[in-house]
């Protein structure tokens, strides 16, 4: 399985980004596809994530109302629309997928098995 992340680059406060994840060598059934972001200095965290079967979706709070995580069923690929970007949301972006059809502790990046290569997001202020 491989993920292919794009669509990070350089915005100014307030603007907006859409990232795309593009899975290939398995069709998505019940996993879940997650992204994660790492500024410098600081682990990765949890961004959202959401069940390809049902779209069901969480978010960190800290992004909860700005970023919408959505997925194409028809295209293998998860979306992660960020909107009201702050210049504290600056990391490398990583999407994640786990194909076991469990959802606890979707939030741990432990839990994912299948790992993008990462998207730059600067958010200048």
């Amino acid at each position: 399985v491989q993920l292919q992340a794009s669509g990070g680059g350089l915005v100014q406060a307030g603007g907006s980004l859409r990232l795309s994840c593009a899975a290939s060598g398995r069709t998505f059934s019940d996993d879940m596809m997650g992204w994660f972001r790492q500024a410098p200095g600081k682990e990765r965290e949890f961004v959202a994530r959401i069940r390809w079967n049902n779209s069901k979706t969480d978010y960190a709070d800290s992004v909860k109302g700005r970023f919408t995580i959505s997925r194409d069923v028809a295209k293998n690929t998860a979306y992660l629309q960020m909107s009201s970007l702050k210049p504290e949301d600056t990391a490398v972006y990583y999407c994640a997928a786990d194909p076991s059809g469990y959802s606890g502790r979707y939030y741990s990046p432990q839990r994912y098995t299948y790992w993008g290569q990462g998207t730059q997001v600067t958010v200048s202020s």
